[in-house]
């Protein structure tokens, strides 16, 4: 109990430091969440578009009109400089030239001869896919009807059957995404505290004349790592417990639903492998000052190359193949993937236990490397 007791002394010497870890995942967290709209809603997009008109015909018009109630005709000057620009400072996406002949093309039988210009955007093959629905419906349409007023008529008729788009999802995917964002950048600041604290910490237990003590003491090395481990592992729990109650200040009760209690779980995990491995580098590292900087280099890289605080479909495919040999890449592909999970299920969540399997596999590879260094020093 001695250990025990003497690390949880240490401990109340750097809660400076622990409160410094928290205050700046509050901050830079907070900002990380930069999204509060719900989706609930779904709004078409009308594209931008040029018609030039040389028929001047009912059947000409007519997709004239049919344009002006699902797209957004721009106003140019009848000139290719105008429309040229138009298209490239994106006042327009789409440009449709009517040629002359244009409606009896259309009674005969044919496409109507149009010729487009495109900017190759978005909007420009919606632009495109309204037009060749005009065209299909039409040219189909005329060979029933020889009447342009009736054609006119049947075409918009048909045309007119919208399809009505409904969101079937009932999960908050916006609240979600924060709630992502937030356990994400928390990454940082676990790996951070964790590793600096107990590193620090456990410094002071790695000073020459102390640790000859402990060689001399009937307590082995298996024993002493045993009490320093249950310290640690209470203190991570403190700490992500900590966060965990201002998950619930700024998430409410989403942080308890059972998606919340899956990031939890996924968040106690991953604190118990960066515990694990702050015992390993504190067992080979004696110098409180070298500490930092071990710290910085292991919280920072993985939280750049990981997703922490660059989401990873950012990442370019060779930042994330590394990354994949590192603790937080996993821990935050579990948190990506419950956002973006609509059915929470067994079978559903089974990438969530593999990649809970991994970081307790790094748990068990920090331990064993931790007992093999230990014991080389206490034969040293």
């Amino acid at each position: 109990m001695t250990v025990f007791k003497t690390f949880w002394k240490v401990v109340k010497r750097y809660k400076g430091t622990i409160i410094g870890f928290t205050l700046m995942l509050v901050i830079f967290g907070s900002i990380n969440m930069s999204s509060n709209d719900v989706t609930s809603s779904f709004k078409e997009t009308k594209p931008d578009i040029i018609i030039v008109n040389n028929d001047n015909t009912i059947l000409a018009d007519g997709l004239v009109s049919y344009f002006k109630e699902n797209a957004n005709i721009i106003d140019v000057k009848n000139t290719e400089r105008a429309i040229d620009d138009a298209i490239f400072y994106r006042d327009a996406s789409y440009v449709i030239y009517i040629p002359d002949g244009y409606e009896d093309n259309i009674l005969n039988g044919g496409n109507g001869n149009i010729e487009i210009k495109s900017s190759g955007d978005y909007t420009s093959n919606l632009a495109e896919m309204l037009l060749t629905r005009y065209i299909k419906a039409i040219k189909v349409l005329s060979k029933e009807y020889s009447d342009k007023t009736t054609l006119l008529s049947k075409v918009n008729n048909a045309l007119d059957e919208n399809s009505k788009v409904e969101l079937t999802t009932k999960i908050n995917t916006t609240e979600l995404s924060r709630l992502s964002r937030y356990y994400n950048f928390a990454s940082y600041t676990l790996i951070a505290v964790i590793l600096f604290i107990i590193c620090l910490v456990l410094s002071s237990f790695n000073k020459e004349t102390t640790r000859k003590r402990i060689v001399v003491s009937s307590m082995d090395y298996k024993k002493h790592n045993k009490y320093i481990l249950i310290a640690s592992s209470l203190y991570s729990i403190f700490v992500v417990i900590l966060y965990t109650i201002l998950a619930f200040i700024i998430f409410g009760s989403l942080t308890f639903t059972e998606r919340g209690l899956l990031y939890i779980l996924n968040t106690f995990i991953f604190s118990f492998v960066a515990l694990c491995m702050a015992l390993f580098i504190s067992t080979l590292v004696k110098n409180k000052e070298a500490v930092s900087g071990i710290v910085n280099v292991v919280a920072l890289s993985q939280a750049f190359l990981c997703g922490a605080f660059i989401p990873v479909v950012w990442l370019p495919e060779s930042v994330i193949k590394i990354a994949h040999v590192l603790p937080a890449y996993w821990y935050i592909n579990t948190n990506d993937f419950l956002a973006e999970l609509e059915v929470l299920s067994f079978t559903n969540l089974k990438p969530i236990w593999i990649n809970m399997l991994i970081l307790i596999i790094f748990a068990i590879i920090f331990i064993i490397l931790n007992n093999i260094a230990s014991r080389k020093k206490m034969v040293l």
